[in-house]
């Protein structure tokens, strides 16, 4: 199978990363979840005292950082200037950081680069919010996943509790509400479905159902 891009874009909560890590395991391709890199940049600039809506600032941590995924896609690990932050951003304080300095134009440029320069060795498995439109436009094979507000709100919750975090279901509603509305209405690359994606709802269909679907899509590309 020839080695192809995959690009895999949609809101928080959609599947994104457990189909796209499941699809790169098949595959043996390398799996690179942007989302990550963004969370990187957005812990640096709280470590550092720098405020999330200086665009000039925050941009600049994102050109100057040093960010590297390692591992498979089920022990992927995020190493911030040489230090493992696998962990922090993940943290709630993290993830807000990361949905703010992700609106500015500055940080998705410098973030763009960095993501296309991990992918130049080899088949690449990508997800994320505007991968199809901009950080590969010209990706072999694009999806676009999405669920309802209420599945996707399950999901995460069920999430948080499995690392640990007592959250209610309504409070992700809340907060993924207010990342759908960045998402979308953010003037740097807004969320949105590229015309030559492939659509998916993924509110009602089985983890394998999918990722059967999306091997069969990249069959045909390959």
């Amino acid at each position: 199978m020839n080695k192809l891009v995959i690009a895999i874009d949609g809101p928080s909560g959609c599947g994104k990363s457990t189909i796209g890590k499941a699809v790169a395991r098949r595959l043996d391709y390398l799996y690179i979840d942007s989302g990550a890199v963004y969370r990187a940049v957005g812990l640096k600039a709280l470590n550092t005292g720098v405020p999330l809506e200086d665009g000039a600032a925050v941009g600049g941590i994102a050109r100057d950082v040093t960010i590297q995924l390692l591992g498979d896609p089920d022990h992927l690990r995020v190493l911030l200037d040489g230090q493992d932050v696998t962990t922090e951003i993940r943290a709630p304080e993290a993830s807000r950081a990361s949905s703010v300095v992700a609106t500015i134009q500055e940080v998705r440029e410098a973030v763009v680069e960095k993501l296309r320069e991990m992918s130049r060795e080899s088949g690449v498995v990508m997800d994320g919010r505007d991968i199809g439109t901009k950080v590969f436009p010209d990706a072999q094979v694009k999806l676009f996943l999405d669920a309802s507000l209420e599945v996707r709100a399950q999901r995460r919750c069920a999430e948080e509790r499995e690392r640990g975090r007592r959250v209610s279901v309504e409070a992700v509603r809340g907060e993924l509400e207010e990342r759908d509305r960045r998402d979308r209405e953010r003037e740097a690359t807004p969320l949105v479905k590229a015309p030559d994606a492939t659509f998916i709802d993924t509110s009602e269909l089985a983890l394998d159902a999918v990722v059967e679907r999306v091997l069969e899509i990249v069959r045909s590309r390959s």
